[in-house]
């Protein structure tokens, strides 16, 4: 398997990152349409922890850790380094050691579609991660593969430079151009989903907020006392 790197690709503006930040990733996908989620299968090794960043994207084969390595020279300051494989693999490809590179050069966290390991460390080291597995298994550094180029995981297509969005609810990416109207677009959510909060806090029901008492009647869906149910179903 022969293999590109390439540098320098195109990045969101910096704030427009940090305002997509303060939201959670079920927010961001819901103000995106419903849209942008990672498979659940990715899930994180830590617990209380959002990530927000760019990504560097690598294509390695199955067990074989070489092109990481490679990628760790792309990534800078704000990354998120998103790693999968040409098919299904839960070896551990990525631990401590390759965290620690990774937190030297100021990236912020790793998605992963295939093993991880060491992850005791890695909690303890604050350096945040999503994976499909964890897997004591050990790597080669035998093939080659690509960094920077499109990539899909979890069923989403990830360019470098698309935005991950990390917390404990999964992982969802943002197409780059679209940042700034994602963050907008969540921010609005959030507002809404405020005023409900607070509804909900003095007692309405989403049965009145959201009008669904019409839309019950509509799907033929109707009230019966525990009596009128027993007698007509002898339960």
């Amino acid at each position: 398997m022969s293999g590109v790197i390439v540098t320098g690709p195109p990045r969101a503006d910096a704030r427009d990152i940090e305002a997509l930040a303060g939201y959670g990733v079920a927010t961001v996908s819901e103000a995106m349409g419903r849209k942008g989620l990672v498979g659940p299968e990715l899930r994180p090794i830590q617990q209380g922890v959002r990530i927000a960043g760019s990504a560097v994207t690598v294509l390695s084969w199955p067990g074989d850790n070489l092109m990481i390595h490679a990628a760790v020279e792309q990534c800078g300051e704000g990354d998120v380094l998103v790693v999968t494989t040409t098919s299904p693999s839960t070896d551990g490809m990525f631990g401590e050691l390759f965290a620690t590179a990774l937190q030297r050069r100021g990236v912020r966290g790793l998605v992963i579609e295939a093993g991880i390991r060491d992850t005791q460390e890695l909690r303890e080291m604050g350096f945040a991660a999503w994976a499909k597995a964890v897997s004591a298994q050990g790597t080669v550094k035998a093939t080659g593969g690509s960094v920077n180029i499109p990539v899909v995981v979890g069923g989403q297509c990830v360019r470098p430079g698309d935005i991950i969005l990390a917390d404990d609810d999964g992982v969802v990416v943002v197409p780059r151009e679209r940042v700034r109207e994602t963050a907008e677009a969540s921010g609005a959510r959030e507002a809404k989903e405020a005023e409900a909060r607070a509804e909900f806090q003095e007692g309405r029901l989403g049965l009145d907020r959201y009008k669904l008492r019409g839309k019950l009647a509509d799907l033929g869906v109707r009230y019966a006392s525990y009596e009128e149910y027993a007698g007509e179903t002898g339960a």
